[in-house]
């Protein structure tokens, strides 16, 4: 009887045991996204194919519209990261913030828009672009420093040679192009192709392959935050090289597959079609390192666009310790 009963108690132990590992719960991390683009494919990847899960984590992705309004969910703590263009840790170091914006982990590479003509240009140079209307992007923000960059690049003065325009919400800006004046837009996937493919505009040129690499959409997190979650932060950089992998190794009609819930208005051919475009200029990083080459372009950028505040030095703004660990494990 005695045996019966110590097997039963090591048997309610074991039991009690297992549940009690089993229950253990995720940890909680709250992303920010400065937009909702297939741009972020790798994001959406990790989500989907339960990458997060798999190092112990639970993420609840928000859409917060907008740099400022992301960085400002970053720094009130309405969120524990954010993805959005490295320019604005930047532009938070300069306004000489205590805990400051540290870029972990890179997810893009190039610019993601494209340059739309209203009409079709089978002969688009970029002198066309000389005496007319340009529906460009917010000031300041990443798709407008390079747009300029590209356009100085090609000889081309944006505030003295063309007609640009710069005060039409983000969100805004394809339905302006449609029913406005504008002959030229500088438009993200999938409303480039989705244009194309409807006759309201026609693509002639992509920004990305002319800009070269940056640190164009990066997660980045307070350095408070590194410093108490360290290891949470290394967790979701490792689901994130995953995805990043998983992007880079299967085709644009298995990545848009997976993606589609967080574009349920756009049709699976279009999401190919896009998604098979910025494959094929490199737009998705393969690793999460952003690397000082990269972070120097970026400032060129900005600095010409006059909107660099000051010289802000790669070592004290870019962690690529956690990336480069997680690369090496």
């Amino acid at each position: 009887m005695k045996k019966i009963m110590v097997f039963i108690l090591i048997s309610c132990g074991l039991i009690i045991t297992l549940t009690a590992c089993n229950s253990k719960e995720n940890t909680s991390i709250k992303i920010a996204e400065v937009t909702r683009s297939l741009f972020y494919a790798p994001q959406y990847v990790a989500l989907e194919e339960g990458f997060f899960e798999e190092v112990g984590l639970d993420v609840e992705l928000q859409t917060t519209w907008g740099g400022d309004k992301t960085m400002t969910a970053l720094l009130s703590e309405g969120a524990d990261m954010a993805l959005v263009g490295a320019e604005t840790s930047i532009y938070v170091y300069a306004q000489n913030s205590k805990d400051y914006a540290i870029n972990f982990a890179q997810l893009t590479q190039t610019d993601g828009t494209f340059l739309v003509a209203k009409e079709p240009k089978p002969n688009f140079t970029w002198e066309d672009l000389k005496d007319t209307t340009f529906l460009g992007q917010r000031k300041g923000g990443m798709p407008q420093m390079v747009g300029e960059f590209v356009l100085k690049q090609h000889g081309i003065n944006p505030q003295t040679d063309l007609d640009l325009q710069q005060n039409i919400e983000f969100a805004n800006i394809p339905g302006a192009f449609v029913s406005g004046e504008a002959e030229y837009v500088q438009l993200f996937e999938p409303t480039a192709s989705t244009f194309e493919k409807e006759g309201k505009g026609h693509i002639v040129a992509s920004f990305g392959e002319e800009s070269g690499h940056v640190p164009y959409t990066v997660y980045m997190t307070k350095q408070s935050f590194i410093d108490k979650n360290k290891a949470d932060v290394e967790k979701f950089t490792r689901a994130i090289y995953k995805a990043q992998q998983w992007v880079e190794t299967h085709t644009p009609e298995e990545i848009a597959q997976v993606i589609q819930p967080y574009f349920e208005d756009t049709e699976l051919e279009m999401l190919t079609a896009s998604i098979e475009r910025y494959k094929s200029q490199a737009s998705f990083a393969t690793d999460p390192v952003l690397d000082k080459k990269e972070w120097n372009n970026l400032k060129k950028i900005m600095n010409e666009a006059g909107e660099l505040p000051e010289d802000v030095p790669y070592e004290e703004l870019v962690n690529t310790e956690i990336a480069e660990d997680v690369i090496r494990n």
